[in-house]
């Protein structure tokens, strides 16, 4: 087998272990939104009391996705991009499995109802937070780097688009199999996926860096002491926050936007979980090729951005007609909201082999992350403008900072990635 095959060979393996590994992140990920109200409520907990578990434990995950965020990151520039690819990925899905038995009496998990089951499922949320932090940073880092600079853009879309099915099988499975089947499948996809360990390797760009003559120091280290290089990642963090902000009060809290428009029945969160993530499909893949073609990484970010906020305004105002016309509108924004894989790759390619998996790891996470303020600002203007004007305002802001950083940007588009970050 020639080298140039072997090459190929290791890159396919990587994208598909990759792809799968995120299908499997984000079941989990959009799993909880989904059954949450069910699994409080199969625990004995009334809608007051599901209502402020259910937060605190979503809380719980976030946290844990931050502190996962970095540990993932900092050990994936120290100990390589394959121990935190699998790591992380054998976290989350035991972590899964084990939350399905949380409270039960009877079957092969009952040994989890001798703990208090609503502490237990805190502390399983927390743990595949962390988790979940790991893996698609650590996929995207290892195939940008085994990928070439023409290619690496294309590879990385088809990782998001994969991934992405991992929510619209959420929102499917949530709905008809029941919350701790729902858990277990999770559990169980995951597991199956270290069948495929065999045969991925590491990255080349980091088995040079260990075995350089120079040291240089790796992780969050560089971008604690330069501000260049720590200004550099929130721009791209920033140019991310309004995917956050569609997923977090447009359809996370539809509810409570649907009562402020009168809307009755409102939008059930399952469904617009589904909807959404099914246009983020094609979005993924649209916005990711339509960034190799115009060779550039910034042009297709600003498209699709501008596209995310149209279809915005398109959920506040033909969506106040019906949960029918809300779901459609619901479905637009997700796809134009697919623009969160070229987000990723950007940064990716935008810092040092030294830093590349700590930045790549990181930046998801603090997107996610920006979720808690996004929402408590919606929550604070709406409580004064009701809820649409609420989620217009906020959203308003969100866009504007996002189209901000995005000029800031320097187009990454075909940069070698071979180099150090000082």
């Amino acid at each position: 087998m020639s080298d140039v095959t072997k090459s190929m060979t290791a890159m396919r393996l990587a994208v598909t272990v990759a792809a799968l590994g995120y299908l499997v992140d984000v079941y989990d990920l959009i799993l909880f939104n989904v059954v949450r109200w069910e699994s409080l409520a199969d625990l004995g907990l009334d809608q007051a009391a599901a209502e402020s578990t259910g937060v605190w434990l979503l809380n719980l995950q976030l946290i844990g996705m931050m502190v996962g965020g970095v540990m993932w990151g900092v050990l994936g520039d120290l100990r390589g991009r394959i121990s935190v690819l699998f790591g992380s990925i054998i976290l989350y899905s035991v972590a899964n499995l084990l939350n399905a038995g949380v409270g039960a009496t009877t079957g092969p998990l009952a040994f989890m109802g001798s703990f208090d089951p609503i502490t237990a499922y805190a502390v399983l949320r927390f743990v595949a937070g962390v988790g979940l932090a790991g893996e698609l940073g650590a996929g995207v880092t290892l195939v940008a780097e085994l990928t070439s600079r023409q290619g690496r853009g294309a590879a990385v879309t088809v990782i998001g688009a994969v991934g992405v099915v991992g929510a619209v099988l959420a929102g499917f499975v949530g709905e008809f199999a029941g919350w701790r089947m729902a858990y277990a499948i999770g559990g169980v996809m995951g597991l199956a996926l270290l069948a495929l360990r065999v045969g991925v390797v590491e990255s080349g760009m980091f088995n040079a860096l260990e075995q350089g003559s120079q040291s240089f120091a790796r992780g969050i280290v560089p971008i604690l002491r330069s501000w260049n290089v720590a200004w550099r990642l929130i721009k791209i963090v920033l140019v991310g926050m309004p995917i956050w902000f569609t997923l977090a009060v447009l359809v996370g809290l539809a509810p409570k936007i649907a009562q402020s428009m009168g809307m009755s029945p409102a939008p059930k969160p399952g469904t617009l979980v589904a909807l959404y993530y099914t246009g983020a499909i094609f979005g993924d893949l649209s916005s990711g090729f339509l960034s190799q073609r115009l060779k550039s990484r910034r042009c297709a970010m600003a498209i699709f951005m501008t596209g995310t906020a149209m279809a915005c305004a398109l959920v506040l105002t033909v969506g106040s007609k019906s949960a029918f016309w809300y779901g459609a509108a619901t479905m637009v924004m997700g796809y134009f909201s697919g623009y969160w894989i070229v987000v990723i790759t950007t940064a990716s390619e935008s810092f040092g082999t030294n830093i590349r998996a700590t930045v790549t790891t990181m930046t998801p996470n603090l997107i996610r992350a920006s979720a808690v303020p996004v929402t408590m600002s919606f929550t604070a203007i709406a409580g004064s403008t009701g809820g649409v004007w609420g989620a217009a305002i906020t959203g308003a802001i969100c866009f504007a900072i996002a189209a901000i950083a995005l000029t800031q940007l320097s187009e990454p588009y075909g940069r070698d990635l071979d180099y150090i970050e000082e």
